[in-house]
């Protein structure tokens, strides 16, 4: 597979291949296929095993600190790299990397998570925070708080994140009412919302792009 990996490139490996070669990585003794094939079959593809929660992964037999350790390095290496995409250049020209980015980092959460882009005064990123993670359909926001933030970061624009773990990014009541509560506090000391995104499963819903802002 080395071999595979270094002459025809890494489109070459089948996924439990490529997930195979990281566990023997981290635990080079015994055959790392069985435990590959048997983590996808699980968790139903590389991405969702990379992207379990740390507690069920070392809950599962055959897994341990070290490899436990490089699947989660992996998947934090390729979320960095999906952020550098979008750090340098203003944010709203590079829509669709931006969205890359924010599906690898939330599509597969299994609670609500809200988080909050602070841009500077030209839409570059200066912050990417997660403000709050909730229930599988809740997560409590405070306006002002978000308000607040942007200002001790000297930021002048926002756009707002969640996900929906149900894979329905159409917005609840509460995600509209929410939305326009953050965007009338950011008017008062002109921080611009810029969007509000809903992050579901393979999907997104834009508030702009749908006429809500």
């Amino acid at each position: 597979m080395r071999e595979k990996l270094l002459t025809r490139g890494p489109d070459a490996l089948a996924d439990y291949e490529l997930l195979e070669m990281l566990l023997f990585f981290a635990m080079p003794k015994g055959d790392t296929k069985p435990l590959a094939k048997a983590l996808i079959n699980r968790f139903g593809s590389f991405a969702n095993v990379l992207a379990a929660p740390q507690q069920e992964l070392m809950a599962t037999r055959g897994l341990g600190t070290h490899s436990v350790s490089a699947l989660k390095l992996v998947q934090a290496s390729a979320l960095r790299l999906a952020r550098a995409e979008v750090m340098e250049r203003p944010v709203l020209g590079k829509w669709d990397q931006l969205m890359d980015y924010l599906t690898a980092v939330m599509a597969r959460e299994k609670v609500e998570q809200f988080r909050v882009l602070f841009l500077d005064t030209k839409n570059r990123l200066i912050a990417d925070e997660a403000q709050a993670r909730g229930t599988v359909n809740h997560t409590p926001v405070y306006p002002r708080e978000v308000v607040r933030r942007a200002l001790d970061l000297h930021a002048t624009a926002l756009i707002l994140v969640h996900n929906h773990p149900s894979g329905d990014p159409s917005p609840s009541r509460a995600d509209v009412e929410m939305t326009a509560e953050i965007k009338k506090a950011g008017e008062i000391l002109s921080i611009a919302l810029h969007d509000h995104v809903i992050i579901g499963r393979g999907v997104w819903f834009s508030f702009r792009r749908e006429g809500l802002l």
